[in-house]
């Protein structure tokens, strides 16, 4: 596995399979999860963007089916309305 320890990052992309990530802060970030091993330890993720992939996004998609895992939903005034110009 690849070991990053007390490092910053700022607007970068990992695969977080089979990365750890220790006394790290990421900010602005895209991170792709496909279901590997990954680990991370006193970190702090700000303004991140997680993408899932493979097996991670198929055990998000169950999840959220079973009721395990709320869907996000949009507020009412982001989603259009057929025939209505948005704003």
């Amino acid at each position: 596995m690849e070991t990053y320890r007390r490092q910053n990052f700022q607007g970068k992309t990992f695969i977080l399979d089979e990365v750890v990530f220790i006394d790290c802060k990421l900010t602005d970030c895209d991170l792709f999860y496909s279901g590997g091993d990954s680990e991370w330890a006193n970190c702090q993720f700000e303004n991140c963007r997680f993408h899932w992939r493979g097996a991670a996004k198929n055990t998000l998609a169950l999840a959220q089916v079973l009721g395990l895992i709320k869907t996000p939903t949009l507020p009412q005034n982001l989603i259009p309305v057929p025939g209505q110009k948005p704003n």
